[in-house]
């Protein structure tokens, strides 16, 4: 392929290019202009390499005998068909979550993207958050509990892992485990989450 062809990029979503790991510093106020996280756009993307992005377009079918697919237009609503020559399939992936009781209540989040960003933000700032769980201790739920303890708001985080950060050595996880408890972090490892409820003042 070269800028020469014809090449056409569809995304379901808004965004097609951020800085996910600068998700959490959003929310913590350390990046306070959000437009800083966007790294490229359809039009820079068009102008810089000559490649057409089509954002909120969900491709719904493909019919490989014509060589065709199917757009769901869901800015417009609206369903239209294009045709290819070569077909490259790369719908990226969606948060885990765990099959537990409760996982569906509204006052549970996931972080990938974006709109994530900005429902966890909405939450925690505009409302009267005193308490927040961070399910899982990677490298983005580490990032999590320094965001939401940067703000004053209690935070713990829940492991299934005997440490943090499991691509460290169990020596370098210790002194890190003691790190987050001098910041007040409650830290739970070897815990794996049961389920869900809600409580009159929380979860």
């Amino acid at each position: 392929m070269s800028e020469k062809d014809t090449i056409i990029v569809f995304e379901r979503g808004e965004d097609i290019s951020f800085a996910n790991c600068g998700l959490p510093y959003h929310i913590s106020g350390v990046i306070s202009d959000r437009d800083e996280l966007l790294l490229q756009s359809p039009a820079g993307f068009k102008n810089r390499f000559n490649v057409e992005v089509r954002n909120f377009s969900e491709v719904i079918s493909v019919q490989r005998s014509t060589q065709e697919i199917t757009i769901q237009d869901l800015s417009k609503n609206r369903r239209y068909t294009e045709k290819y020559d070569v077909l490259i399939l790369s719908p990226g992936a969606g948060p885990f979550l765990p099959p537990v009781p409760g996982i569906d209540l509204s006052r549970i989040f996931t972080l990938r993207n974006l709109p994530d960003m900005d429902a966890i933000k909405s939450k925690v700032i505009a409302s009267d958050t005193k308490h927040v769980a961070i399910v899982g201790g990677g490298y983005i739920g580490l990032k999590m509990v320094e965001a939401i303890a940067h703000l004053g708001t209690k935070v713990c985080c829940i492991e299934q892992a005997p440490q943090v950060m499991g691509t460290l050595d169990p020596e370098m996880a210790t002194p890190l485990h003691q790190h987050l408890r001098d910041k007040g972090v409650a830290l739970y490892l070897s815990q794996t989450l049961q389920s869900i409820s809600e409580q009159p003042t929380g979860l």
